[in-house]
């Protein structure tokens, strides 16, 4: 056979496999979109160089993306962040369907880069970034990804929430002031930035909708569902992100894990436990800060939200339901010590009812809710607080036996006012005694004069406080001036103090 032969036929056998490769291309894409094996949608609002690269590369991408990845975590060991962080910016372009590259990029950034810095407003800008990856570009190449919704929302849960970082009060404050700007450094007010009529409010749900990525009618609709929720607080944030993948999950169930849903749920009915020991802001205009307290009106809806997941995760049912339990022990406490005790007695009737054989003080197994009458328990409760260190529980207990103690004066009990201002400053001195030096500035309360001059502006406010007749007879019996008829602008500092 002669090459020129060869050639004819090997180029006609080219041809025919080409042809019948061109035949079937279709029925293999999807039948591996299917599987789940590759992606063969294009990117929808990608940017023009992202979606040169997604395609141009092919099969190629995943090799560079692994050999960018081995670079970014020697650049990480070498303490290179900011060239770390652009190589990370790269991976999550060659990769934007891997949803693993989005997680792991923005934990590092959010948890382990961000605790090399000692100052904290530099910690608190890798936060910023981790948190903006996953809610900017993560959600926005993969809506239908619920582990990018739930990352999100732990990160306001946890880093951002929760006190296991030294600089977590003021991730706290900065968020509050980075939410100031979209409500205005007001009570936060849905309905203006949902139809706003003046260019403030439009510029201010513009804000919130371009660089928050938040829509306030689903932050309405999260709130009469879950709340009220002070969405200046990361937890009402950590609710928000949670809600928005279960209502995709929901309009989309061909698309989504089950066991992702679940871990949705948990989220919500974790953050809005966080929200009912800590979810009611206070301004402090002394500090030019924010303290917070507990968020006693959300009870009855975290009550439910504990019972609705412990019916929809049966695989972790009992677990769910010993939590609720200690929840409801822990809204009994809380109503009781601020002094709210027809609802303290309501809640822990309910408690009795739905655990009949469960004891509600920590070992003492027979403390059974029908032998244990709620002074009692309220009074155990208060002398266990003591003796740990939990700074949530404490500052509540500290809050209603103020509110408590002024609550007797009022009434001319003053041996019982003397009585819970005395106990007040036990239970701040043993808690402050316990924390270590280290952690005071994280974890530790506020000077015990400060909580103490909150809580009676708080009683005596005109508008809000107690009524006329106990304002008057506490004025009286503290030595302060006559109220004035006329209300001055709000001041922590009770008027003639």
């Amino acid at each position: 056979m002669s090459s020129r032969l060869k050639k004819v036929i090997l180029i006609v056998l080219a041809c025919g496999l080409l042809f019948g490769v061109a035949r079937v291309q279709s029925s293999l894409n999807h039948e591996r979109d299917q599987l789940g094996l590759t992606r063969v949608q294009p990117l929808e609002n990608a940017p023009p160089l992202l979606a040169f690269t997604t395609v141009a590369l092919g099969g190629f991408r995943g090799l560079i993306s692994n050999a960018l990845w081995i670079r970014a975590s020697d650049l990480q060991d070498e303490d290179k962040f900011f060239e770390m962080a652009q190589l990370a910016d790269w991976i999550t372009k060659l990769e934007p369907h891997f949803v693993q590259v989005w997680l792991v990029q923005a934990w590092n950034m959010a948890y382990n880069i961000s605790v090399r810095f000692k100052d904290f407003p530099d910690r608190w800008r890798w936060v910023q970034r981790g948190i903006a990856l996953l809610r900017d570009d993560g959600l926005r190449y993969n809506p239908n990804e619920l582990l990018i919704y739930r990352e999100l929302a732990w990160f306001f849960q946890h880093k951002i929430g929760q006190n296991l970082d030294d600089a977590n009060m003021y991730y706290k404050q900065a968020w509050a002031n980075e939410m100031k700007t979209v409500f205005g450094g007001k009570t936060p007010n849905l309905d203006e930035l949902i139809n706003p009529q003046t260019d403030d409010a439009r510029e201010r749900a513009r804000l919130l909708r371009e660089k928050f990525k938040m829509d306030p009618r689903l932050m309405k609709e999260v709130d009469q569902r879950y709340g009220p929720l002070e969405w200046r607080l990361p937890e009402a944030h950590a609710i928000y992100w949670a809600a928005s993948g279960l209502k995709y999950a929901e309009q989309h169930p061909d698309k989504v894990n089950k066991n992702e849903m679940i871990t949705l749920r948990r989220v919500i009915y974790q953050s809005m436990q966080m929200s009912f020991q800590r979810g009611r802001l206070v301004s402090n205009p002394f500090l030019k800060a924010f303290e917070f307290g507990p968020n006693l009106d959300i009870i009855p809806k975290v009550s439910a939200a504990y019972e609705q997941a412990a019916r929809e995760d049966q695989n972790n049912h009992d677990h769910i339901l010993a939590a609720h339990r200690n929840f409801l022990r822990d809204a009994v406490y809380f109503l009781y010590v601020n002094n709210r005790l027809s609802d303290a007695a309501y809640w822990y009737k309910y408690l009795g009812t739905q655990y009949p054989d469960k004891p509600v003080l920590s070992g003492q197994p027979d403390s059974l809710p029908s032998k244990i009458p709620l002074d009692q328990y309220a009074v155990a409760q208060v002398a266990a607080d003591v003796g740990e260190t939990s700074h949530d529980r404490v500052e509540s207990a500290v809050e209603g036996l103020l509110a408590n103690a002024y609550s007797s004066l009022a009434i001319g009990d003053e041996d019982r006012y003397a009585g819970f201002k005395l106990l007040v400053g036990k239970v701040w001195t043993t808690y402050q005694s316990q924390v270590p030096k280290a952690r005071i500035e994280a974890i530790g309360l506020r000077p015990l004069e400060e909580i103490d001059r909150e809580i009676l502006n708080r009683i005596l406010d005109p508008v809000q406080g107690a009524p006329f007749e106990v304002r008057a007879r506490l004025r009286t019996s503290l030595g302060l001036s006559v109220e004035p008829s006329v209300a001055s602008p709000a001041t922590n500092a009770p008027p003639g103090k």
